[in-house]
């Protein structure tokens, strides 16, 4: 659970097509394998994890704000590595849009 103060980080990415397109490539690369091609949290790399890789589609991960997904995704949860210093900011946000596609 994000804390209520990572609700007040803005998306400076916000609306960029770009950087969901980017976002979907890095996605690809490094999320794919525990979260699944479509982000339902599928992915064979998640098949034994505990807790079981988000599912991005869900109403309940959509209904976050980008700043409390962008504080999860620096922060990680167990078995989930952080991300704060293995991909860059701008990386990270495009993560995001390209999340907020999976609807």
């Amino acid at each position: 659970m994000a804390p209520a103060s990572a609700d007040e980080i803005v998306n400076p990415l916000n609306g960029d097509a770009n950087a969901a397109d980017s976002g979907k490539r890095t996605y690809k690369m490094l999320c794919v394998v525990c979260h699944g091609a479509k982000g339902k949290g599928d992915g064979v790399g998640g098949a034994g994890l505990k807790p079981k890789p988000t599912d991005f589609t869900s109403a309940e991960v959509q209904a976050q704000t980008d700043g409390a997904l962008f504080w999860k995704l620096e922060e990680g949860r167990s078995p989930m590595a952080s991300y704060k210093t293995a991909i860059p900011e701008k990386k990270r946000w495009e993560i995001i849009n390209y999340i907020r596609t999976l609807k």
